[in-house]
Formats: C-alpha cells, structure tokens, sequence
C-alpha cells in the first residue's frame, strides 16, 4: 500500500476523518458511561435523566463521576500559571467565545491566565477589505504601513472582544438560589493588559524590508505577575512597543513561546483549529518530547519548518536551554542515537537524559516567527541577549510562511513549538482543536485529554535495566527487604530477572526501580518490587514509575496488573488496585506464592492505550 494511503495527518481541515464522531476515539475508559462527544463543536451529551433500558443510568450519576474524576486535576492545577495562544483561525472562528467561556471558569478555579490571540487571519481581511494584498516572504509577513494599520485595528478590535467577553464573569442562572444576590454579582473577571511586551524591528534580512515586523526583545514579566496576582487575566497582544515609540507586529507564536519561557509556565496551551491524528485517525493524546522530536526530523527533507526546528535544536556550542541543567548537553546525534532504539520497541521513549542545547527562539505561523533568545535573560525581563534589545550574531530562527497556512504540514508547526518550548523547561505542552467544544476542560480534567499533551518530564530518567544498575537496584531494595516489605531476591536471582527490571536514573544514580513479570497466555502481568530511594520518597518518583510500567504493559497487549503486597496496600489502592482473591492470580504465579508472608492480592484493569504517534505514519498533506 502507498505511504500516502496509509498514513494520517498532522491536520484539521474539514477533510478529517469521519471516525473522530465516535466516542471512542478519545477514551472508552473515560466515557464508558453513555456518554456521546460530538466532535464538530457540538460539545459533550450525556445520556438524558429519563433514560430506559438495560444501559440506562441513576439521573445525576454521569455528572458525579466526572466531577470525582476532576477532582484531582482541580486540586492539581490550582494556582498554576497557563499560557494560552488562541490561534487566528479560532479567534475569527464561531467557537471564540466557547473558549473564553472556559477559561472564565477555570480562572474562577484558581488558575491564572496570560492570553495571547492570534491576527493574520483578521489582518488578512482587513487588507483585503481595504483592496491590498497580504505579503510574505518565507516565513514572515512584511508589514507595510497598510499592514500595520490593519494589525494594529486587528489587535485592538481582538482585545476589546476578550474583555468585553470575559467581563461578565460566570452567567447569573439560578446562582441567586445558594446564596445572597448581592454577592453573585461581585463574580466578574478582571481583565488586564498593557504594554508588557517589548520589540525592535526585523529591519532588512536578505535584501528584504520586512517594515514594521518587530523582533521580541523585553517580556515584562513583573508587571504580568502583579497582574496575575491580583486576580486578574492577562491579555497579551502580538502588537510590540519599540525603544523609539514605534508600534510593531510581533510573532504571535513568538510572543507567546517567549511568555511561556519568561514566566516559567505550568504549561503552554495551543488553541488551534484541528487535532493531531494517527494513521488510524485517532487522536493522538500524548507525545513524548522524543517521539515530538522524531516525526520532525522524520519530515525535515519534506518541511522548511521541520528542518528549521532541527537546524535550531542541532545548532553547536549553544547552551542547554533546560534551567538547571548541570550536566554537558548532548548533541542531537547522541540523543537520537540514544532513543532511536526504543521506538523500535514501541514504547518510544529513551532514558530520558537527552536535552538539546538551544539558545535561539522559536515560531510558526505566516507572519510568525520567534528571536534567538537565551532563557536566562527572560528572568530579568530585559530581552533575550544582554539585555541591550540587540541580537549578537545572526537573527532568530522562524518557520511558517505560504507552509503553514495552506496547512500542507498540518499540525507539524503547532508541534515544533511545542517540542522547542518544552526544550526550553516547560514541562508540558497541549494542542487542543478549539472547534470542540468544552475541549479545554476535557483535556485539564480528564486522564487522556482531548487534544495532544507533549511532555518532557513524563518519563524523564525511565528505561530498562541494564547489568551496571545492579548495585543500584540492591541499594534501593535491600531496606526494604530487611523489613519485609519485598521477597528478598539473592544477587543471582536479581541478575536472572534483570531484563524485566525498569529503573529511574537521576545523575548516574539509580532512585527507583520496579519489575513487571508479564504472562502473556492471561494477558496480565506482575508488578513487583516496587522502590524509591529514601531521598527521593514524596516526589512522584513511584507515581511515574508505575505509569511507566502500565504503558509497557500496554505494549505487550497486557490488559491487567496484578501484585503481591504486605505492607503497601494503601499506596496501590489509591492508584487504582483493588483487592482481590488468589484465582485471580495466573496459575502459573499461584503455584510459586510462598503463603506463609500473608500477602494479600490485588489487580487493577488497565486503560485502553491512548493513540501514539509514530513518525514513519505521517506524510505531507
């Protein structure tokens, strides 16, 4: 079968897949309940109070499940900051104040916002409006005056849309029933913006005058915090202030990867107008940075901006972008040859120890581009270089251009933001279709999302055990066995079992490990020996683990974990185990229990393995 045939899209035209109007696709473990997505903006139906039938369900129930599952997520992401780009299409697009809607309520749940809408869309109207044409060169816009007019009327009517739709603040209803009418009425959003956003021209690159074009030189982020901290939302435009008074339009896309960078963001939320699909055109729900960092090196001889991205994060002599990164960053060779393996196994992820070195910038989008900048200098606020507002050597890196607004990549700059962002210490990323609606909310509050999550701390420092981990792994063990917590294991018998050990490696020492026995003829498999070092308890370190340990599971076409434990039943519990009797145990396993510890019996169902993403699926649409 041709490749073209066989292969999905990183896209989200009006062409995409009939398949996505089934629930299924986004996660029959989440939705099992009837519950229907419509995925063309239709939003989310629940099965009606009044249902009969053998499906039917208590009136009520769907919403306390979903609740009880937000629950976590709620309590997680409260006081965290999120960066959100709303991309041109969705702003110019009928589903705008759905979208707002939402992150009205979710700002009324602690959550803080800095919002940066995107104009080429609204730009481009206007000119054509006013009987003149939209120029680019590349990947960028030439901002006449005529361009510039239309930016700046473009952004300033974009900017009193958000605040006139978020000023209202949550819809009164039938709130004046639980309390005093008077103090519904104090519940409105604040919205503030401002010039937070410092710039200098593109000037001539190449023989080109791009105008008005500004370059990011200055985020302000003491002004954005203040803002955010006094309960406000923050609206930032791509429209940019110079040293000498000029007004210039910035890169939306760069405006926003420097916000999220500057700020150091919780996450960097991509609203756009489509989804990332696999082949089978499913959503794709999580990427690992690595597998992120592949598909674009796996398109760069067929995409300007995948070789952009790969000719940034390659580029020699740079410092690792990553704050707190001690140790010398790898080359780009050493880090694919580090995890290309593990794709093959189809897990895709490597040890999680590559960090690309980077100090350029990074952005998409036809007008959009995004500065060299140096992650550093963004705390000061004062620009990405010395803090002079010039560059020194060459100007930054850009992708878009004619490519990414005739969608013939799809979604491939929207990832190649991400994976850069996430380069730069971000530690997650989501790309979500803004056409859904109630999107935002799914993929905050659920466990598989809605859209595409790429992240780079998931399974940072997770891989198979390896002969030299041996000592590390009986460090970490050998307590634990001492007070019966694990079967004591002889080094002989560690090193026969050694192959289905994973471990967690943090600075070339070994802080957790687990084993996964699986059996295959019962498509279940045991989780055992579970440990984190007794400096890294508390931290999340199990937690990652044991995820790490159902998504190998999942690989084996395993569809349930089983354990042995004494002392630890509280832990599993709360991460989904359920006790359980010893027939639910495989045969096999059941006749080499030493009964006389007492161990009681617990398994947990695994969720259905969300769609990933593998790089040789995907070709230019």
């Amino acid at each position: 079968m041709a490749t073209s045939t066989v292969v999905a899209r990183l896209a989200g035209e009006a062409s995409r897949p009939k398949v996505l109007a089934s629930a299924n696709v986004l996660s029959s473990s989440r939705w099992r309940v009837a519950v229907t997505r419509r995925w063309r903006g239709r939003g989310v139906r629940c099965c009606a109070a009044g249902s009969s039938g053998a499906g039917a369900v208590v009136p009520g129930e769907e919403f306390v499940g979903f609740f009880r599952e937000a629950w976590p997520y709620i309590r997680g992401h409260r006081g965290s900051t999120f960066v959100v780009v709303i991309s041109s299409e969705v702003v110019s697009g009928p589903h705008f104040d759905r979208v707002l809607q939402d992150i009205s309520l979710l700002h009324g749940l602690g959550i803080k916002f800095v919002l940066v809408p995107g104009t080429h869309v609204q730009i481009d109207k206007l000119l054509s409006e006013r009987g003149k044409k939209a120029k680019y060169v590349g990947q960028y816009r030439i901002t006449d005056k005529d361009a510039k007019d239309a930016a700046m009327d473009a952004a300033g009517r974009i900017r009193l849309t958000i605040e006139a739709k978020l000023s209202p603040g949550p819809p009164m209803l039938n709130l004046r029933r639980h309390g005093v009418i008077g103090r519904w009425h104090g519940l409105v959003d604040n919205i503030a913006s401002g010039n937070f956003l410092g710039a200098k021209r593109r000037g001539v690159v190449n023989g080109i005058d791009y105008g008005f074009t500004g370059e990011v030189t200055k985020i302000d982020v003491s002004q954005i915090r203040e803002r955010l901290d006094s309960n406000s939302i923050v609206v930032v435009s791509n429209m940019g202030y110079s040293s000498s008074g000029e007004v210039l339009n910035c890169n939306t896309y760069e405006v926003a990867t420097a916000c999220a960078l500057a700020m150091e963001a919780d996450k960097l939320i991509c609203i756009v107008d489509g989804q990332i699909f696999d082949e089978h055109g499913r959503v794709i729900h999580f990427m690992s940075i690595e597998e992120a960092d592949l598909l674009i090196r796996k398109r760069a001889k067929q995409s300007d901006i995948a070789a952009s991205y790969v000719k940034v994060v390659d580029e020699e002599g740079i410092n690792s972008l990553h704050k707190g990164d001690n140790g010398p960053s790898l080359s780009a060779k050493a880090h694919i040859n580090g995890y290309a393996a593990s794709f093959q196994n189809g897990l895709g992820f490597n040890n999680g120890n590559s960090i690309y070195s980077g100090e350029q910038g990074f952005a998409i989008g036809g007008e959009e581009r995004l500065s060299r900048s140096n992650a550093a200098s963004f705390q000061n606020g004062l620009g990405f270089n010395n803090g002079n507002g010039f560059y020194s050597g060459e100007q930054g890196f850009a992708i878009g251009g004619e490519e990414r607004l005739s969608r013939s990549n799809g979604y491939l700059s929207e990832l190649a933001a991400a994976a850069y962002v996430c380069h730069g210490g971000v530690q997650r990323v989501h790309i979500i279709d803004g056409s859904v609606d109630g999107s935002l909310l799914l993929e905050l509050f659920t466990r598989d999302g809605a859209g595409t999550m790429i992240a780079r701390d998931v399974y940072e420092g997770t891989r198979m055990a390896t002969v030299e981990d041996l000592p590390g792994i009986r460090k970490i063990i050998r307590p634990l066995e001492d007070s019966g917590v694990l079967v004591r294991r002889t080094d002989a018998e560690l090193l026969e079992a050694l192959e289905s050990f994973y471990v967690v490696e943090r600075d070339g020492s070994i802080i957790a490990c687990a084993a996964l026995f699986p059996f295959p003829e019962e498509k279940s498999g045991e989780v055992a020996a579970i440990a984190v070092s007794e400096e890294c308890r508390g931290r999340g370190q199990g937690d990652k683990l044991l995820d790490y340990v159902e998504k190998v599971a999942l690989s084996l076409g395993l569809e349930k974990l089983f354990l042995l434990t004494t002392r630890t039943a509280d832990w599993f519990v709360r991460r989904g185990f359920s006790e359980c009797s010893i027939e639910s145990i495989p045969e096999q396993r059941r006749k080499r229990i030493n009964l006389s510890r007492g161990s009681k019996y617990y398994i947990k169902q695994l969720q259905p393995k969300p769609a990933r993403v593998n790089a040789n699926n995907f070709v230019i649409r």
